[in-house]
């Protein structure tokens, strides 16, 4: 019976304690280590994050693992933080709570993790430990062990019976460096080993006798080469104490076992007859296009054996046809143009040639370039932050040949103006026939010249708008009547619809601008609210929004996200939200204090006031930045047509003072200030 997989990764890099230096790279390794531990093509394993958490909530976590395990669960934990030595010279992993000076009831002890890995009845259980720099302590307390601290020490092998468990560690030793109460080195470098920890299993590399399989020796054996490649002050070491091989991932990189060539076509390859050798070399041609790979494999090996042995004509022959299968990438440079920071722009490498030529692997030169592979070639991603030039390589190698390209671009801080784009160049003649086109994503400035989802989306938008104005005065049957039934709470919408609709169709604006508003006017604008006759301008906002978000998932340019609230303005949007959001409800308390009868008034008060709450956040959190601001003008613009609309419902006395009413108004308004501030920001 096969048992689970799960992985616990523990990630610390903020802590409380000043004499604790923050780490930059926990919390990117804990994301690209549960990504590919949780991605299906690579492996099954169920993944947990403990992040920035305290040594109590750590240790139950652990403990929480190894205890609810069976004999055939396969357990991985990684632990990315600060190394810490008491003065008795045991090891601690710190937490968001650490004190150097109380190590043993502020951080997590290794001896508890060791026996925890005891008491567990999991027999396959893989420790990595990615411990930076000792950590400080406080001025005043001495450290009796000096010098180096063996983590290996605080994980002794034995014990364990027929279980089997294995340790691998970033280096063989903690090195202690103090400076006072701080660290002498400030280790805010990216981690080396959980990066090639992370690229070994993402892009199979670590899969050495390319079997299919990455197994526990073959990843460490990769860790340990590709660690000392890029920094040769570190050495990883392990501890490994199983039974047979526990086999951790998958790999494409799956080695093609030759098939041999029929018997009389051997013979006829090695003839002395040179025209019985040509005519073979035909054959061995055909076969070479084989969708069998093994057969298409020994065909080449027999090819090249007779371009390398064989008279001048027949060589040139063979050379010829084993051409035809050598790996070759439709280009061999895709260029990006300029993109805009933030965003993740990708594109697509295409693979030319036989089946033989397409079974390739590709390996990235840098962690910002990723490369999903797939049956005809593989989809190549940026995640760059840094502004400037950026220039990369991807490696694409195969059973016949290897091919390099080349990647390059600039990150820049918000798109260009638009421009039409120059005819493109011919290409000069090369001698080989290795690249052609690629699909190279256009630069995010550059809009497509008409997109049919978002001028949809504009039309309804307008529709929207037109259908408003004649409904609005049929609700009245005079200009006195016009403001007292209020039919007047329903123009604001008819000039947010109209210019967001103005929005959807300008060039410039179409792509992001546009839609981002078009969402946030219809998430509260559409709230079921008012005369049954607005029902028709609810349906047209919805579906233009629907259109919008069809229209920015087409565009490849950019890819929408989520991102951490940055920046005062944010802070501020935040809290003109979260007062509208108080304003809404104490006015619906207020109401069915009032009366009962004013309940159902009441709820839609409050369902406004959760859903300006939910869209005042996202409009923060969404990326690209350009469509967040949009969006949160979108609701701002939103709230102020349902507070609008609103106030038409509330009673005429003297017991309801409409002071909620009069929040809400003042912080729907202070947003849309806040948005406008944020959209020059955004510009500039």
């Amino acid at each position: 019976m096969t048992g689970e997989r799960r992985a616990l990764i523990i990630a610390n890099g903020e802590y409380d304690n000043p004499g604790l230096s923050a780490l930059r790279s926990p919390a990117a390794d804990a994301e690209a280590l549960a990504e590919v531990l949780a991605d299906r093509a690579v492996s099954e394993f169920d993944v947990q994050v403990v992040r920035d958490e305290t040594a109590h909530v750590i240790a139950g976590r652990v403990e929480d693992l190894f205890a609810d395990s069976a004999p055939d669960d396969v357990l991985l934990v990684h632990f990315s933080c600060h190394g810490l030595k008491s003065e008795s010279g045991e090891l601690f992993f710190a937490a968001r709570n650490t004190r150097p000076e109380r190590l043993a009831s502020t951080a997590v002890p290794a001896d508890f993790v060791q026996r925890c890995m005891r008491m567990s009845r999991s027999r396959s259980i893989v420790l990595l430990l990615d411990c930076c720099y000792g950590g400080a302590f406080s001025q005043g307390v001495a450290v009796r062990a000096t010098g180096e601290a063996n983590v290996l020490d605080a994980f002794p092998g034995g014990g364990f019976g027929g279980r089997g468990r294995a340790v691998i560690t970033a280096s063989n030793s903690i090195e202690y460096a103090f400076e006072g109460d701080q660290l002498a080195d400030d280790h805010a470098r990216p981690s080396v080993f959980t990066s090639a920890l992370v690229d070994g299993l993402r892009t199979g590399d670590a899969d050495r006798d390319e079997d299919g399989w990455i197994a526990l020796g073959e990843l460490y054996d990769y860790l340990f080469d590709s660690v000392r490649e890029r920094n040769p002050n570190q050495t990883p070491s392990r501890d490994i104490e199983m039974q047979g091989e526990l086999y951790l991932a998958r790999s494409r990189r799956r080695r093609i076992k030759p098939s041999p060539v029929p018997a009389d076509l051997r013979a006829a390859s090695e003839d002395p007859n040179m025209f019985t050798r040509l005519g073979a070399v035909t054959e061995l041609q055909r076969r070479l296009t084989s969708e069998n790979l093994s057969v298409a494999i020994g065909a080449h090996e027999v090819l090249t054996t007779m371009a390398q042995t064989d008279i001048r004509h027949i060589a040139e022959a063979a050379e010829l046809a084993r051409a035809e299968a050598r790996v070759r990438a439709e280009s061999d440079v895709v260029r990006f143009g300029e993109v805009v920071r933030g965003t993740r722009p990708v594109a697509r490498v295409r693979l030319g040639g036989p089946p033989i030529a397409r079974a390739c692997h590709f390996a990235s030169s840098h962690s910002w370039l990723q490369v999903t592979e797939d049956a005809d070639g593989a989809e190549i991603s940026l995640e760059l932050s840094e502004l400037g030039a950026f220039d990369g390589r991807i490696t694409v190698t195969g059973p016949t040949g290897e091919v390099v390209v080349r990647v390059e671009g600039q990150v820049v801080a918000e798109p260009a103006p638009s421009r039409p784009e120059p005819a493109p160049k011919p290409a000069p003649p090369v001698e080989t026939p290795e690249a052609t086109v690629v699909e190279p994503v256009r630069p995010v400035e550059a809009a497509p010249k008409s997109e049919p989802f978002a001028i949809a989306a504009g039309l309804l938008t307008f529709a929207a708008a037109v259908y408003l104005v004649p409904i609005s005065f049929a609700l009245s049957h005079s200009m006195e009547d016009f403001f007292e039934d209020g039919g007047w709470t329903v123009l604001p919408l008819v000039v947010f619809a109209t210019a967001v609709g103005i929005l959807l169709l300008l060039p410039n604006t179409r792509r992001m601008t546009g839609p981002g508003a078009l969402c946030g006017l219809a998430l509260l604008s559409a709230i079921p609210s008012g005369p049954v006759l607005l029902v028709l301008t609810d349906g047209c906002l919805l579906a233009g929004a629907v259109c919008a978000l069809i229209a920015v998932r087409r565009d490849r340019s950019f890819r929408l996200g989520l991102g951490k609230p940055r920046g005062g303005l944010a802070i501020a949007a935040l809290v003109a939200g979260a007062a509208g959001t108080a304003g809404l409800v104490a006015e619906a308390v207020e109401l069915i204090d009032y009366s009962s009868s004013r309940v159902d008034e009441a709820t839609i008060y409050l369902v406004v006031s959760v859903v300006l709450l939910i869209g005042t956040l996202l409009g923060v959190l969404l990326r690209p930045a350009a469509f967040g601001v949009a969006f949160l003008g979108g609701v701002a613009g939103g709230g102020i047509v349902m507070v609008c609309v609103l106030s038409y419902a509330m009673p005429s006395s003297s017991s309801v003072t409409g002071a909620g009413w009069w929040i809400a108004l003042g912080a729907v308004l202070a947003l849309a200030v806040v948005t406008g501030f944020a959209a020059r920001e955004v510009k500039s």
